[in-house]
């Protein structure tokens, strides 16, 4: 599993207009190329009265599944530059389909990549993307009387808080980064006493909201 990488928060769709034509992207998130295929598929049900519906998609860990189709466009004028903005954004288990509704203007082979590369790269800035930091879910088992001050360092300190289970001991779950795990262990251990039984838990993605 990979410690980090860029994705998209989820479904989303914007449109734009260029030389009367209008283009209408549509974002998701998917993890294998079947769900690729069916997002699009959707949409060509959708438009079908469009005159295409170009995609994109890019899935797996080493970006090993990519897929551009021009869906009637000159060749390598649409799908190609909507996969070139993923590559370039480096953003995993993403599709994009642009819809275009011709308006009467041709646009020429440049045109028609500058297009298709825009309304990708703005449908992406509205749906939004995130990174996923791949955390280690570590548990510390307390006596009550620790409670408070655990609670309260915890939540203060750059360390991420997911969960306080209340049982014979309390058990304190905080999101700590693979690469930070010793470095919690011994503050953990010194905040407590050594008091704190410390035990690791499972992993689990966390995902922040970038700027773009």
């Amino acid at each position: 599993m990979l410690h980090q990488y860029n994705t998209v928060k989820g479904y989303g769709e914007n449109e734009i207009n260029i030389e009367r034509s209008r283009f209408i992207t549509y974002v998701n998130r998917v993890e294998t190329e079947e769900e690729a295929q069916e997002f699009i598929a959707t949409i060509k049900k959708k438009h079908h009265d469009a005159n295409h519906n170009c995609s994109a998609y890019m899935i797996g860990e080493q970006n090993l599944i990519q897929k551009a189709n021009d869906d009637g466009e000159p060749s390598g004028t649409a799908g190609v530059p909507m996969l070139e903005v993923l590559k370039k954004r480096d953003l995993k288990d993403t599709v994009v389909v642009v819809t275009r509704y011709f308006g009467g203007i041709k646009l020429g082979a440049g045109g028609l990549i500058r297009a298709y590369g825009r309304a990708t790269s703005e449908g992406l800035n509205v749906t939004g993307i995130v990174e996923r930091r791949l955390m280690r879910i570590m548990k510390t088992k307390i006596d009550y009387t620790w409670l408070g001050k655990v609670e309260n360092e915890v939540r203060s300190s750059h360390y991420q808080l997911k969960d306080i289970h209340y049982l014979d001991a309390v058990e304190v779950e905080v999101y700590v980064e693979e690469a930070s795990k010793d470095q919690f262990v011994d503050w953990m251990t010194e905040l407590t006493n050594g008091q704190g039984e410390i035990s690791e838990g499972d992993s689990e993605y966390l995902e922040y909201l970038l700027n773009v």
